[in-house]
């Protein structure tokens, strides 16, 4: 049991190394990391939860579970999926979790199945704040001068699903990355 448990604790250690890939289509020499971009996601997933009626503590949870199959398959931009077959997210956790303890390996898979299907109010919230995360980042990489990012940002307007989440877009396409510093 404690050896899976570490194997695992390794292997999600990846997400620390692997580069958020699409970045490097718009002029980004070094984009966040996985592990990096999950941060955020969690943390902006409580937030957008609290103010839906969510919970703020599953919101998050599932947000930082949502990307950790890159382990296994690298982080692909949607360029490359005319070309590759990505297994499905639940099929990478079902091999990643095979190991685990069974409570582990539920925990786990549970919460990639319910991000995934979207079942939940918190499920939603977690993927809004999935394209939260990509918008503010193409703003921070604008403002440091990469100039290819509107598709990033259109995209993840698009994807926005809860009030929050499309009010705090919003806000942000009109605030500098550093307006924190003024409050």
């Amino acid at each position: 049991m404690s050896d899976s448990l570490a194997s695992f604790g390794y292997e999600l250690g990846v997400l620390k190394r692997i580069r958020r890939s699409g970045w490097w289509q718009a002029g980004v020499r070094d984009p966040e990391s996985v592990g990096e971009h999950s941060l955020r996601t969690a943390q902006l997933a409580a937030l957008i939860a609290a103010e839906e009626g969510a919970s703020p503590e599953r919101a998050a949870f599932l947000a930082l579970w949502h990307d950790t199959q890159e382990t296994r398959t690298g982080d692909l931009p949607h360029s490359a999926a005319p070309y590759l077959r990505k297994p499905a997210p639940r099929e990478i956790t079902a091999d990643q979790t095979a190991d685990l303890p069974v409570l582990s390996r539920s925990l786990v898979r549970s919460a990639v199945d319910e991000y995934e299907t979207r079942s939940s109010a918190e499920a939603l919230c977690a993927k809004d704040a999935d394209k939260l995360e990509m918008l503010l980042q193409a703003l921070e990489y604008r403002d440091v001068g990469v100039q290819r990012v509107d598709e990033w940002i259109e995209s993840a307007r698009k994807g926005l699903t809860t009030e929050t989440a499309r009010k705090v877009a919003e806000a942000a396409l009109t605030l500098s990355p550093l307006s924190w510093r003024d409050r």
